[in-house]
């Protein structure tokens, strides 16, 4: 009976953690809605998602042991993400103004760097959590771009969450507006380094919990 609870403990976990880390970035890829902000609040939102995948990713992956985990939990993230964003789809904005951000190329540097060092978790936690930091603005920069008319799109359709008094009644440039990639990346290689080593030690007690 311990056995098997302590199994479906471990895929709840993976569950809550996997959820979570999607419900705290579900806008994160509704840069676009901030026209105003766009840029102050990508970097902000690129440090919230490198965070999130640094923390589920890699405590799915050292829980596990095996280098793949992380892609996986970056698919699930997105697949998460995607049925979300169909809620916008379904408020009448296009296919090509819904950004999702793009985890799984960070996600599988994660991966890389495990595997590469033979399952090192110092490893792992120093240049896996630079790799995704560094890498996830980058990935989602591009994605960023890639939205048809983004400005026309964003006054056609109004965010609906947003009340009139909080729209900016003419646009501002927010102190990190020249660099968003640039201050996302570092801020973000320097902090998942962190959380990635918190994740190694959220699962250290987890097994500690489970095997008592």
């Amino acid at each position: 009976l311990m056995v098997w609870l302590r199994r479906c403990t471990h895929y709840l976990f993976i569950v809550v953690v996997a959820v979570n880390s999607t419900l705290l970035t579900i806008d994160a890829g509704d840069y676009i809605f901030y026209t105003d902000w766009a840029w102050t609040s990508f970097t902000v939102f690129s440090i919230s998602q490198t965070l999130m995948l640094a923390v589920g990713a890699t405590y799915y992956l050292t829980f596990t042991g095996v280098p793949g985990t992380a892609t996986y939990y970056g698919l699930i993230m997105t697949v998460y993400t995607w049925v979300a964003k169909g809620a916008w789809f379904a408020l009448g904005y296009p296919y090509d103004f819904i950004v999702t951000p793009i985890w799984l190329p960070s996600a599988m540097l994660l991966d890389l760097a495990y595997w590469a060092t033979k399952r090192n978790k110092h490893s792992l936690i120093l240049f896996g959590g630079v790799l995704v930091g560094m890498s996830l603005p980058l990935f989602n920069m591009v994605n960023l771009i890639t939205v048809a008319d983004p400005l026309e799109t964003a006054f056609k359709y109004p965010r609906p969450t947003l009340p009139p008094y909080m729209t900016p009644i003419e646009p501002q440039v927010g102190k990190f507006y020249n660099s968003p990639v640039a201050l996302g990346a570092g801020a973000g290689a320097v902090l998942s380094v962190t959380f990635t080593a918190l994740s190694c030690k959220l699962n250290t007690w987890t097994y500690r919990w489970m095997a008592a």
